[in-house]
């Protein structure tokens, strides 16, 4: 049986109007669903607004089109008593561990600060007890509750960032590149933090990330963007297993594999030219100029979203089977 439909984007379009007539299009008609008790994992290029759609579907940005909807009620249309019941519910950690921590406030102060703009707990005491025991979900101890964000480590601040989100007691948490600006050797402690947090508690993940061998490890389905597009969707191991479009091929194939004999005579797919600007986007299909398969077609047809296995989508002209015959192009992605 499956499980309900927790966040349904429909058609998220989110744009920023930089002058007269500059318009960035940082997301650009997005839609996927995430199901309760799953981790959906958003990966991309640096620029191509999967940060965007979770400050967007939070509330930190306004929409510009499209809908978001959480447990069927839509975010953007909400009054401010029902967003701010939905705050309790959805929480976010963000990437930079460094600059989302107040430097003047304690631990203690940080993470109940939700706590008490929500009116959770009767008294500090209850509070304190609350602070000492998220810091204990999160690997710390109560020791660490009066000290400072700047006497911790990279990764023991996003400890403290993750302590914050889970404050309120939330079922939805997105995840910002929790783990882009950690060591190596840390970035593999708070993902396996999260996974375990996630059983312990019935959370549901939004995971943005641009780490593709990371994603992997955390989450059950994928959303590949590029350009503020979404060009394909599927489970993780699916997307490991049988990667359709070429963008998301070519990520694929940048992830080292730890054997020396493998790595040396895997083919490495390299893209060429620079990634465009979302100011003045490539028509068509906005991966055409680095895509080495284009074809006369993707300058001038922008692809359709189409289910090409089950529960695997992807955007690309190559699964056109009429666009393919009409452009020559004799070899497809599939056939490959």
């Amino acid at each position: 049986m499956e499980k309900k439909v927790l966040l349904e984007v429909d058609s998220l379009k989110k744009y920023f109007h930089l002058g007269k007539n500059e318009i960035l299009k940082a997301v650009d008609n997005v839609s996927f669903k995430i199901h309760q008790g799953e981790t959906f994992g958003l990966v991309g290029e640096s620029g191509c607004g999967k940060s965007t759609i979770g400050r967007t579907i939070i509330g930190l940005y306004d929409r510009t089109e499209g809908s978001a909807l959480y447990d069927g009620k839509d975010i953007h249309s909400m009054k401010e008593k029902e967003k701010f019941a939905f705050h309790r519910q959805m929480q976010m950690i963000f990437q930079d561990p460094y600059a989302s921590l107040n430097p003047r406030s304690t631990v203690a102060e940080i993470i109940m600060e939700p706590m008490e703009v929500h009116g959770l707990y009767k008294d500090k005491k209850e509070r304190m007890g609350r602070v000492y025991q998220l810091l204990e979900d999160v690997g710390l101890n109560r020791d660490h509750a009066n000290r400072y964000p700047h006497e911790f480590s990279g990764g023991q601040r996003q400890r403290i960032g993750i302590a914050r989100a889970l404050a309120l007691d939330p079922e939805f948490i997105i995840a910002d590149e929790p783990i882009s600006a950690l060591d190596v050797s840390v970035q593999a402690q708070v993902v396996n933090l999260l996974k375990r947090l996630q059983k312990e508690k019935g959370l549901t993940y939004l995971f943005i990330a641009h780490d593709l061998s990371m994603v992997k490890a955390i989450s059950d389905r994928i959303g590949v963007m590029y350009l503020g597009n979404m060009v394909e969707l599927t489970t993780s191991n699916q997307l490991y297993k049988k990667p359709l479009h070429p963008y998301t091929q070519a990520l694929l194939s940048a992830i080292p594999i730890p054997d020396p004999d493998i790595e040396d005579q895997r083919e490495r797919i390299i893209l060429q030219g620079e990634l465009p600007s979302p100011i003045n986007p490539p028509s068509g299909c906005v991966f055409r100029t680095r895509c080495p398969h284009a074809m006369p077609a993707c300058s001038e047809i922008k692809p359709e979203w189409q289910e090409i296995d089950e529960n695997h989508f992807v955007a690309c002209h190559l699964y056109n089977e009429k666009i393919v015959s009409d452009g020559n192009y004799a070899e497809t992605a599939a056939t490959k």
